[in-house]
């Protein structure tokens, strides 16, 4: 068996890792001006200047959907294959499911679940 293919790919990989971490050191702005370094959102101009704290709410809310993201992108696979895995593979998703029931336990500890 030749590992030229695998090798190939890993190279490849590599090398367009490098440029995405080299490239925007050449495009990045190298004098920053006051105007070049206000944050800008949805190209709006804010309408008032925030005052108080940020809730951290929607942070949580969004670590909730990437996780059930997450979950779907797993199952989905298993769910296709799941009667040739047998109880292996039923054992290995109730232990995948069990790690990403703690993302779920850490939003709804946090309160990201709760809506006022």
């Amino acid at each position: 068996m030749t590992y030229a293919p695998l090798l190939m790919v890993f190279a490849i990989a590599a090398l367009v890792a490098g440029a995405l971490l080299f490239i925007p050191t050449l495009l990045a702005p190298r004098r920053l001006t006051p105007v070049k370094a206000e944050p800008f959102e949805c190209g709006k101009d804010p309408i008032a200047v925030a005052e108080g704290r940020f809730a951290i709410k929607f942070s949580t809310v969004a670590i909730f959907f990437i996780l059930i993201d997450i979950e779907l992108l797993f199952i989905w696979p298993w769910a296709t294959l799941y009667r040739k895995l047998g109880w292996f593979g039923f054992v290995e998703m109730l232990v995948f499911l069990g790690v990403l029931m703690l993302g779920f336990v850490y939003v709804w500890r946090k309160g990201g679940l709760e809506w006022e």
